[in-house]
């Protein structure tokens, strides 16, 4: 589970203006620090599969976030693509 804390400076990283909370931009990087406790979960727990079918919608969710950032504003996307370390 990610902390307030952390999720709150994880907005406030990719966010455009100060009420900016649920953009794209945003969205994919909360998910992809969720993703990432996920993955370190699994390495002590390696059969929680309903955990895995909530891992697959998270990663699931972020595709096609990063598809219509793709579409809706390039830039942005190659920005959010280079500042989490992702792929393309």
């Amino acid at each position: 589970m990610i902390t307030k804390e952390k999720k709150e400076s994880i907005i406030k990283e990719f966010q455009m203006n100060p009420q900016d909370t649920g953009s794209s931009a945003v969205q994919i990087a909360v998910l992809s620090e969720e993703i990432e406790l996920l993955k370190g979960h699994f390495e002590k727990h390696k059969k929680d599969f309903s955990s895995q079918r909530g891992l697959m919608q998270k990663i699931n969710l972020r595709r096609r976030l990063l598809d219509y950032l793709k579409g809706a504003n390039e830039a942005s996307y190659k920005n959010v693509i280079q500042r989490l370390g992702l792929r393309k």
